[in-house]
Formats: structure tokens, sequence, C-alpha cells
């Protein structure tokens, strides 16, 4: 099993573990969390890192951050190795989703697992009538008459 650690800024990282634990509450030892504070130096954010690391006492770990380029990034960036941990930038909950439910798989198969819940849970949803509804014609008697 790998373990899952999540470094964006705060509360995003902490905000996005409760979600997680949410629907996955079995979790809670697999998936863990650090807020990066803006009056914190990165040495001391990676600091913190490495204990969570630790912490999991998985063998394997991907860490998921929000965004590239930022200091979450820059401190997971020196965190990872690229053997033992991974690093995805861009975190978001289809994604978070997507890796607790495969948990159980390679350090590699999650990766791609994260990208693929990443992408397909961005939707660009339609502002027109809900699939499968009919919409009014024009000449209907009651225009303002809501469905419930």
């Amino acid at each position: 099993m790998n373990g899952i650690l999540i470094v964006a800024h705060a509360p995003l990282a902490s905000a996005l573990r409760h979600c997680v634990l949410h629907v996955f509450p079995d979790s809670a030892d697999a998936v863990l969390a650090l807020d990066v504070q803006p009056n914190v130096p990165p040495e001391e954010t990676l600091a913190q890192a490495q204990m969570l690391v630790r912490q999991t006492g998985m063998p394997q770990t991907l860490v998921l951050t929000d965004i590239f380029g930022a200091t979450p990034c820059n401190v997971a960036q020196k965190l990872v190795d690229g053997v033992s941990s991974r690093l995805i930038t861009g975190v978001n909950l289809p994604m978070l989703l997507r890796t607790v439910s495969y948990r159980h798989e390679s350090l590699e198969a999650l990766v791609s697992r994260a990208m693929i819940g990443a992408t397909q849970g961005v939707i660009q949803v339609a502002i027109t009538a809900p699939q499968n509804q009919a919409r009014r014609s024009s000449h209907d008697q009651n225009e303002r008459d809501h469905q419930q």
C-alpha cells in the first residue's frame, strides 16, 4: 500500500484530507496533510513533510501539491526521490479520491490513476436544460412554472 501526502497552501491540504476521510474513513493512516503556512520558512516545512512521510510507515508515498512553482511544490520537490516517492501538482478532489481508491496498486500505476482522475474530474457543465429533460417550447402557457 502507498502513503499519500497532500502538501498545499493552508488550509487546502487539511480540507482535502477531510473530504477524503468523509468518503473513505478507513484511510486516515494512509492520507496525511501538510498545510503550508505563509510565515513558516521552507526548511521548516520540509522537515515537517519528512516527518509526515515517515509517519505513514508506507514504503512508497505519492505527494500531491496544489500549484507548480509555489512553496508547497518547491518543498515537495526536495522531498521526493522519484523511486520511493513521486510528486504530482495540481491536486483536486477527483484526483485525490481516485488515488485513495487505488492506493494498493504500484506507485507507478497510482500516478497514472491520479492523473486520469484529475483530468476526468474537470468537466464543463452546460447551463442549458439538464440531460434527459426536454426544454419547454416558447409557446408554453406558463413560462414561469418551474420543476421541483
